[in-house]
């Protein structure tokens, strides 16, 4: 009877949709039967009116194109009023009235800006990172916008590239994971509620793979590296309903993404079945001029025939598209085909139902920065640090004694946003300083600022070219270094707030010596020296190289940029008010010789094994070890985590039989706390060589001192698929290892054997073999 109700509502779930789809087509058909190809055309056209965002171009005469039918949506404004005043040029002037589509780059935030999605992903909850997207898009929505420039999506394994902060770290599985985490937290499920906004998952693709970690570089791969590490985030961003997707900078195969038929048709349309509309990154169309492909009338052409539907910024396809379509370079159906898409995503988002949905003043006064968003933000920031050391237990501290506070930025309203906070007020954002005060109120404080940002005037230059956030003092830098060590002797403990400025990472900001800014480095080996307890509190937006500090000084929190209530939650977790649960998404490098550097690697045929002295003609380095300083999946507690040996269900696995895994987690130590429980597969013999680790599952428990659970996750045949030579994920039966453990180096593992066909079940013995092992 259950399965015949639930038969029942799918059918009529399809028939609505059926019928909605039918009405809308309705809509859109006669509404471009009474359109011209200047107006069609013009539809494909998305400018910014000023303050350009990521780039140096701004639209020019935006006013007056909007009235004569030749844009199809903006960004770069939000506000209500700001909004509607260019909504109702396109409704009232324009002749067809056809509305605007509004939109940002809202990466981790609208007004209420939480943790970098780098540190979002640290959380490795799925409900606390869509519950961002979801305060997200209402408030967005409420300041008048329809879309948001978001999830980026690119798998990254070089910290020099300044964009892994706008990413979820090198996995495919939690990065898929958070992907469609974030699409459903933006769209909701249905995309006419007022309070959503349209998901636009980015960089599509392979952006995050640019070689030497350097913005706009090239990119090249095989077509295995792309289908199993690099595509499976952009397709669950897919499956999760994700309605617009962008074009990247890069080139794939020698043809930019923008003009990448492969891409945008062959895979995203064909294969995936995507039906919503593209994208161009900010000016990535023209940009394929110097790429080498072509004046801009044929790269025009080029990215209309690949399957690009709106041009952000370029005008190329206003500019070139009507002389192309009469040379024949082009086709009145492309056009038609591009058009289409675009007026079913306004369609949808209810805006010719109401052009002004999202245009409240009194629900933005409401929903902007409310006391329950930042409540939010505090707790999901708090979640997302990730303790990298802690000796002997410094951490947390009293809430009493003398706390010598120093660094640059300690006391910093401008960095505590990070990078893209486009819309955030870094007014509004409460400091480390701020933070203390709040939770320790008994804490005596001594601050002295200790040293600038950077004393490297280039690097200075350059990261303030969005505004103000490194301002070197007159003073000298030993003048500087004094005041902080004299602070650091009248006090029982050092709090350092040392690391990056918001926009040294984030798009343009590759660096290609990724350490803490000497400046800081000298203030910390000065501190060092006093012989204090010394805590240091990391804003990063990439990995570091910390093995100087992790070598030196006693805890090290690794907070990002926490957002809008970074100091709260920073004292917070200081002050043990929450224990810190956060798992790294990224590896931290022991060199900069390293990268790239990521838990899953292959092992090659002359491996490097940790620990082994004979390294001669072994794939490893003869001045530094090959093991990171930090692996993925890292990250410590207040309190202790055991892990009991893996029990299997049976040490067989087919495609009709599961296996289930099963072993017990205790937290042993003096704190309530929470860990995340990794589980990782190797397949050991294939057709196509495999890492020697894959993350396939995990598992965020909450466990009360001393108490234990056991944790199990079923494993089936697709968990043990791979990408073949012909591209097709396929199962082989032979040997497996499976593991589980705090991180992707720490682990205990069995074997597991897979086969082609159910086999009789095989009575397993208490402990499968089994062994602790750290590889």
């Amino acid at each position: 009877m259950k399965k015949v109700l639930v038969i029942f509502i799918t059918l009529i779930t399809v028939s609505l949709t059926q019928a909605q789809d039918a009405k809308m087509n309705d809509f859109i058909t006669k509404l471009m039967g009474r359109m011209t190809v200047e107006e069609k055309i013009g539809q494909l056209n998305l400018v910014i009116p000023g303050g350009a965002v990521t780039g140096t171009v701004v639209s020019k005469d935006v006013d007056s194109k909007i009235r004569a039918g030749n844009v199809g949506g903006l960004f770069g404004i939000t506000g209500p009023d700001k909004v509607r005043q260019a909504q109702d040029i396109a409704v009232k002037d324009s002749r067809l009235h056809i509305p605007l589509i509004f939109g940002l780059d809202v990466i981790h935030g609208h007004r209420t800006m939480f943790p970098i999605p780098l540190g979002l992903s640290c959380t490795w909850d799925m409900d606390l990172i869509e519950k961002t997207a979801r305060i997200a898009a209402r408030e967005a929505s409420a300041d008048g916008l329809a879309w948001a420039f978001s999830p980026m999506v690119d798998i990254a394994r070089d910290p020099r590239w300044g964009r892994v902060s706008e990413g979820s770290g090198e996995d495919p599985y939690l990065g898929s994971q958070i992907a469609a985490a974030m699409v459903h937290g933006y769209q909701g499920k249905d995309l006419s509620n007022i309070e959503t906004v349209m998901a636009c998952v980015k960089h599509f693709a392979l952006y995050g793979g640019s070689e030497a970690g350097r913005e706009y570089n090239t990119v090249d791969m095989s077509r295995i590296k792309m289908y199993q590490y690099y595509l499976p985030p952009y397709k669950a961003a897919i499956d999760a309903g994700c309605a617009s997707v962008m074009s990247s900078f890069n080139e794939i195969d020698g043809i930019p993404a923008t003009g990448n038929r492969w891409l945008l048709t062959d895979l995203l349309r064909n294969q995936w079945k995507f039906n919503g509309l593209v994208v161009s990154d900010y000016t990535s169309l023209s940009e394929m001029e110097a790429h080498g492909m072509g004046d801009i009338a044929a790269i025009s052409a080029l990215a209309l025939n690949a399957g690009l539907d709106m041009d952000m910024v370029s005008e190329g396809y206003l500019n070139t598209l009507k002389k192309s379509l009469q040379s024949g370079k082009i086709t009145q159906k492309e056009i038609d085909q591009a058009c289409r898409r675009i007026l079913e995503a306004k369609y949808k988002l209810g805006l010719f139902k109401d052009p002004y949905n999202r245009m409240n003043a009194d629900r933005a006064v409401k929903e902007l920065l409310s006391s329950d968003n930042r409540k939010m933000a505090r707790a999901v920031a708090a979640h997302s640090f990730v303790l990298l050391k802690n000796n002997d237990q410094l951490l947390p501290l009293k809430k009493s004694g003398t706390i010598a506070l120093v660094g640059p930025l300690a006391d910093n309203h401008r960095n505590m946003l990070g990078t893209w906070s486009v819309s955030g007020d870094p007014s509004k954002s409460v400091t480390v300083m701020e933070g203390i005060k709040n939770v320790a109120h008994d804490v005596n404080i001594v601050y002295a600022k200790g040293a600038n940002i950077s004393d490297d005037t280039m690097l200075v230059f350059r990261t303030n070219k969005l505004g103000i956030e490194i301002e070197p003092e007159t003073r000298t830098a030993e003048a500087m270094i004094d005041e902080a060590v004299a602070a650091a002797n009248k006090s029982d403990v050092v709090v350092a707030v040392v690391g990056e400025a918001a926009d040294m990472s984030g798009e343009s900001s590759s660096r290609g010596e990724i350490t803490i800014p000497e400046s800081q480095e000298n203030l910390l080996k000065a501190l060092v020296k006093t012989g204090k307890p010394l805590v240091v509190v990391l804003f990063n937006g990439r990995p570091l190289i910390l093995k100087w500090e992790n070598d030196h000084v006693g805890a090290i929190l690794d907070a990002w940029f926490p957002g809008t209530e970074a100091g709260n939650a920073i004292a917070d977790v200081l002050f043990g008010d929450y224990n810190p649960s956060g798992k790294l998404s990224m590896t931290f490098p022991l060199s900069q010789g390293q990268i790239p550097i990521y838990y899953n690697a292959k092992n090659t045929g002359r491996p490097y094994t940790t620990g082994d002295a004979n390294t001669k003609f072994k794939s490893d380095y003869l001045d530094m070890d090959n093991d990171p300083l930090y692996p993925f999946g890292y990250g410590l507690s207040y309190t202790k985590f055991n892990y009991s040996p893996l029990s299997l269900s049976t040490p067989t696995i087919s495609q009709s039989e599961p296996v289930t895994v099963k072993l017990t987690v205790t937290n042993s130590g003096n704190y309530d706390g929470e860990e995340t429980v990794q589980f990782y597969i190797r397949d050991m013999v294939a057709t196509v060589t495999q890492p020697v680790k894959e993350l396939k599952k995990f598992q965020k428990v909450y466990l009360k001192k001393g108490e234990s659970k056991e944790i199990s996750f079923s494993l089936t045949t697709e968990e043990l698929k791979y990408i073949n030579s012909d591209l097709k994920w396929v199962y082989d039966p032979g040997a497996f290892k499976v593991f589980a453990g705090g991180n992707s180096r720490d682990v205990v593992s069995a074997d597991l054997t897979g086969v082609a066909s159910q086999t009789p079940k095989a009575q397993s013995p208490k402990n499968s073999t089994m062994k602790k092992t750290k590889d």
